[in-house]
């Protein structure tokens, strides 16, 4: 072991007595890691040992060890008899009675499950622990500094293509920022144990050693948490990592792509509320052996590997040039070419908002700048299809909103267009935007708006990562690569198209339901070819959406498109969830389908589904009528009628439903949870005292069976 100033955890006693009272020989390194961190987590130690309790042993089983410790397998099986002879030795000492024994050796047991499955968990990798292993696997003993510290420097010359590369699903970046936070735990538990001993001893003495404790300030306490990092891991290779070897784990400061992925994690929450609701794959990623040939073709990485020039020499430095970069973009791997890649990217996004606050004296002019990371995100976001700069400009320009079919229509890119951009022509855009008769003074209302985009995309393309040919840009192939790594550095599901054809029927239902029309459309057509295309598996998937109990028309349009066949269709119309979607489905398609078999409640679902888009037609009416009134600065002589898409459609179908307006709140209500905000409404907007009298009821009874089932 790395030798240390010694902690007070009554270690050497306590194997000394398991050797002779029990007949065990407990290896070393878990056991002194288990009792440290027992100790630094304030753990009593009047028996002589810290004392283990059931949160204590669950803290250190689950959340220190499996980031803190390299365990062999015999290490890591050794870690229960451990704890097990701990709660002996306290027993002996008298500190535990027979049952709270008892209880205590439960609650080991209870915890070792989720413990080997924790300290066996790729995700909780930190360099220390990756190396350690490494190192260890090539028989060199890891409590000698001098073979420790040879190892490194053996592995270092070795050629990136032939080292060992981390687990798949681990990017380098998780492990920077994973093994950071683990030196900031075991930092700050020392903090808290050196103000524990400063505030009171012990009855079993202070934990840190008198010279220490009076020296302890930030440069000590970060000394030894390396030193136990050592002695957990390997001898002498915190200092390694740090110093000479410290290209071989970066921190989270060496990777900028990091702060980008963090970017694109809070543009997809905006989006989709969760980061595992998966993004569509593009049409293909390129092949690994691509990678260094598309990099190496892009502008400015090609100048930043040639030696920048004063105007991005920051650049240069921000993404590691000349090194360690200059030897990534030489002899990288792909992964690393990918990762440098994702570093200029990001360096490029912080400069293009830099340069803009910079031109505005601290105010930015350029309306995209600050939002190249959501141009990035925007263009994956729709399956890596291309966008058009004077559709997406017009967003913000004003004018009607796009429709939804044509929000995530491809853009057409042409053969060649002049490098300088040029906003299309009035009848371009009206084609383009589907809004006719388009004049030369819409031309220019929108000719700012898009003109600003397109310099951010140019901007982005400089990187090899974007193309923009005439009006239309998009991600490359490489910008494909760079970006799903950034979401996967994100914990953002970007999977690619082999693995969404593996998904169970219920995932890629849930998951198209959210992409673009073409694209889940091909994605649920390619899933079922992949199960033969059959009957049985366009069935197994709208057995899939009827279990989730929500289906939605959004969907049901993704199956049309799809080319679902009308017979899993006509199976489906007794579907209590989507019998009634199948049957409109078939309707429209002009084949004979009678309602009478189609269950009240899938026609509840179907109904809500409907209800909802007319009360966001209410909403969108009032939020624009208030803005028009606020833009007037004066209340309209006469106020326009309130919307009534909701409360008209409700009305409709009261008149049509079996039992009329209170069998269907009852039904609505019954039906899922999103109906209360529609009954809300009803009890607040309906004319019809009766109706919003039921539907007020209907929302008290729903939030009085909730609360009960939270408070049983």
């Amino acid at each position: 072991m790395t030798r240390t100033t010694a902690l007070n955890t009554g270690r050497d006693d306590f194997l000394s007595w398991a050797e002779t009272e029990q007949g065990v020989t407990l290896p070393l390194r878990p056991a002194d890691a288990v009792l440290t961190l027992l100790a630094l987590r304030g753990a009593d130690r009047r028996a002589g040992v810290p004392e283990p309790t059931p949160q204590l042993l669950r803290h250190v089983l689950h959340e220190d060890l499996p980031v803190l410790l390299h365990a062999t397998p015999d290490e890591l099986a050794a870690v229960p008899r451990v704890l097990t002879a701990l709660a002996d030795r306290v027993r002996a000492a008298q500190r535990l009675n027979a049952k709270r024994h008892a209880r205590l050796l439960d609650a080991v047991q209870e915890a070792v499950p989720e413990y080997e499955r924790a300290m066996n968990d790729p995700l909780n990798l930190t360099w220390p622990r990756w190396y350690a292993s490494l190192l260890q696997a090539d028989g060199t003993d890891p409590d000698d500094p001098e073979a420790v510290r040879a190892w490194l420097a053996a592995y270092a010359r070795t050629p990136r293509a032939e080292r060992r590369q981390l687990p798949p699903e681990v990017p380098r970046a998780d492990v920077a920022a994973r093994t950071f936070a683990a030196h900031a735990l075991l930092t700050e538990a020392l903090l808290d144990a050196s103000a524990r001993d400063t505030g009171g001893a012990s009855p079993a003495g202070r934990l840190l050693p008198g010279p220490l404790l009076d020296a302890a300030g930030p440069d000590e306490l970060e000394r030894l948490a390396a030193e136990l990092s050592d002695r957990w891991t390997a001898a002498g290779l915190g200092e390694a990592l740090a110093g000479p070897y410290a290209d071989l784990a970066p921190g989270p400061e060496a990777l900028p792509h990091i702060a980008l992925a963090d970017r694109l994690l809070d543009e997809h929450l905006d989006y989709y509320g969760e980061s595992g609701l998966p993004l569509p794959p593009p049409p293909a990623f390129p092949a690994p052996d691509e990678v260094r040939g598309l990099l190496h073709a892009a502008p400015l990485p090609a100048a930043l590997a040639a030696g920048a020039d004063d105007d991005l020499s920051e650049l240069a430095e921000r993404c590691g040039f000349p090194e360690p970069a200059t030897a990534v973009w030489n002899e990288g791997t792909p992964q690393e070419l990918t990762e440098l890649a994702a570093d200029i990217l990001a360096a490029t996004v912080e400069r293009i908002a830099a340069d803009a606050e910079g031109e505005g004296e601290g105010e930015t002019e350029d309306e995209y700048a600050l939002d190249a990371a959501h141009v990035l995100y925007s263009l994956y976001e729709r399956g890596g299809t291309p966008e058009s700069v004077a559709r997406k400009a017009s967003d913000v320009a004003g004018g009607p909103p796009l429709p939804p079919e044509l929000e995530d229509a491809p853009a057409e890119v042409p053969d060649t267009a002049p490098a300088a951009y040029e906003t299309p022509s009035p009848e371009e855009l009206s084609a383009l935007l589907h809004r006719p008769g388009l004049t030369e003074a819409d031309r220019a209302g929108l000719d700012g708006h898009a003109r600003s985009l397109a310099a951010v995309v140019d901007r982005l393309a400089e990187t090899g990562c974007v193309f923009r040919t005439g009006d239309a840009y998009g991600l490359t192939p490489l910008g494909d690569a760079v970006m799903r790594h950034l979401l996967t550095v994100a914990h953002v599901a970007a999977p690619d198209r082999d693995t969404v054809l593996t998904w169970t029927a219920d995932r890629v239902a849930t998951a198209v339901e959210y992409w673009p029309p073409a694209i889940a459309a091909a994605t649920l057509t390619a899933w079922t070819n992949g199960r033969g295309g059959t009957d049985d598996a366009w069935s197994e998937l709208l057995a899939a959406v009827s279990a989730s109990a929500h289906p939605s028309s959004t969907l049901f349009a993704h199956l049309a498109l799809a080319g679902i066949p009308d017979a899993p269709l006509r199976a489906a119309l007794t579907d209590p969830a989507v019998g009634a979607y199948a049957h409109r489905l078939l309707r429209a398609r002009g084949e004979e389908a009678p309602q009478d078999p189609v269950p009240l409640t899938a026609r509840a679902l179907l109904l809500l589904d409907d209800l909802h888009t007319r009360w966001t037609e209410d909403m969108r009416a009032l939020i624009e009528a208030a803005a028009a009134d606020e833009e007037a600065h004066e209340p309209k002589p006469e106020p326009e009628p309130a919307p009534t898409a909701l409360l008209d459609a409700f009305d409709a179908a009261a008149a049509a439903w079996p039992g009329g307006a209170a069998a269907l709140v009852d039904a609505l209500a019954a039906a899922h949870p999103s109906a209360l905000v529609l009954l809300d409404d009803l009890r607040a907007r309906h004319p019809d005292s009766r109706v919003a009298s039921l539907a007020a009821r209907a929302v008290k009874d729903a939030r009085r069976r909730s609360a009960t089932a939270g408070n049983p």
